[in-house]
């Protein structure tokens, strides 16, 4: 419950059990409006044909399921049909996860939907009453101050769990009126859309990107410049520009060409890339250590200008391109530190990593391991078609200016993340109110 002692109430609002909210709204218990159920359990055999299934990562990913997006099928009897049966405006709740973050998470089915059946990871919540309108639902379960109830309220042995008890003890702050609701819910769905519209540009800019790849990366398409695109010659990684040549990293790149020593000082402090700091050549973190309390794994000295190749799991494309920052740093042995001599351009380099072409070589090595891993001896005899260096030079400028336009795209994707998580907080508890401007917002 939310602490209170020493908290101002400013004009207008009043204390609560769960904390400060407007003397206009009230707290909504769970149990008063919603009557719960657990889902349906079956075999393995029985799904992937037959009654669409309302699955736990529907609820976790949206916050409204329309029809399409229920994917799952399963086989049912006329019995279990009518007793897990879903209809436009039911809530499900997670029931049971890993962690306590993610029990709880809530998502209200906003189509009309028929023969369709929910599953035993997550919880219906049907509606007594329209006390908490159908679009406010989408969101008022996902506010800060209750989603604290019910991680508090939930239970965890080998896994985190919930129930239709413990849910039916939650309070929910809500307007009295259907209409601010419902402003409520227009102003966090308009912010939906935007996050929506860029996600699709992204996937569309990323699917551009991928197809000039595809031409710029096998001499295909030659850019301005470049000539030699209608005399091709064949070889052991298919047809390029005769004035191409293949090689093998270990010809044209240095392989890890500096560690960390055992002699090296306790107090020698340095920036640490792991494997799980990086996303598909995107770095989320690193951590400040001294070398006496560092990782074994901590021994890659990495430069300016250096690619890593990710070694353990590589189909994941933990792959990197260091520019410089963080400086001083050191990355994890799951990395081949690549630093590229005078024939190859190390921006070049990175981008085949992200190509077919080493990532078929790859998959062969791993087809015949019993561990998704590579060594460094696997790195050097990989091979890679190899334009004289100006055109390297151009083709990496190419593929740059798209990344930094998809990136441009997706900070502005968490920009508005961001947002609307602060706009959620804000209107979900009433700091911030819509009131005054109703009719302006559901115009």
């Amino acid at each position: 419950m939310g602490k209170m002692k020493g908290e101002k109430i400013p004009p207008g609002y009043k204390k609560t059990e769960i904390g400060i909210i407007p003397e206009d709204w009230e707290l909504v218990k769970i149990g008063d409006v919603f009557n719960f159920k657990n889902g349906l359990n079956k075999a393995k055999e029985f799904f992937g044909k037959g009654t669409s299934i309302v699955n736990y990562m529907d609820v976790y990913q949206h916050p409204g399921i329309t029809k399409k997006e229920i994917k799952g099928k399963v086989t049912v009897t006329k019995d279990e049909l009518k007793a897990y049966e879903v209809r436009k405006g039911d809530t499900f709740f997670t029931r049971t996860s890993e962690t306590v973050e993610e029990i709880g998470i809530a998502s209200t089915i906003v189509d009309e939907v028929n023969d369709t059946v929910f599953s035993g990871f997550i919880l219906r919540a049907r509606p007594k009453s329209d006390r908490l309108n159908l679009n406010f639902r989408k969101y008022c379960f996902a506010s800060q101050i209750v989603r604290k109830q019910i991680i508090s309220t939930s239970s965890y042995t080998t896994r985190a769990l919930t129930n239709g008890r413990l849910l039916s003890n939650v309070y929910v702050p809500a307007p009295k009126t259907q209409e601010e609701q419902r402003a409520i819910a227009r102003v966090l769905s308009d912010f939906d859309k935007l996050i929506e519209s860029l996600d699709r540009l992204i996937e569309k800019k990323k699917l551009i990107k991928k197809g000039t790849m595809q031409l710029l990366l096998t001499g295909k398409k030659r850019l301005p410049g470049f000539k030699g695109e209608w005399v091709r010659k064949k070889t052991e990684i298919g047809i390029i520009p005769e004035d191409w040549e293949v090689r093998r990293l270990g010809e044209v790149c240095r392989i890890n060409p500096e560690s960390l020593s055992e002699n090296t000082p306790k107090e020698f402090e340095f920036n640490y890339i792991p494997l799980e700091s990086i996303d598909k050549g995107r770095l989320k973190g690193f951590n400040k250590l001294k070398f006496e309390n560092a990782p074994s794994r901590a021994r890659r000295v990495v430069r300016k200008g250096d690619v890593l190749l990710s070694t353990v799991r590589p189909y994941l494309l933990s792959h990197f391109y260091y520019n410089g920052y963080p400086k001083n740093t050191v990355c994890s042995t799951g990395f081949s530190v690549l630093r590229c001599k005078s024939d190859l351009l190390s921006k070049y380099l990175y981008f085949h990593l992200f190509f077919k072409t080493i990532n078929r070589q790859i998959d062969k090595i791993l087809a015949g391991s019993n561990y998704p891993a590579i060594n460094s001896n696997d790195v050097k005899s990989f091979q890679i078609s190899l334009p004289p260096l100006p055109e390297q030079r151009a083709i990496a400028r190419v593929l740059s200016d798209m990344d930094a336009e998809i990136e441009a795209l997706e900070k502005k994707k968490e920009k508005c993340e961001m947002l609307k998580k602060g706009a959620m907080q804000s209107l979900l508890t009433g700091k911030v109110r819509l009131k005054d401007h109703i009719d302006e917002v559901l115009a």
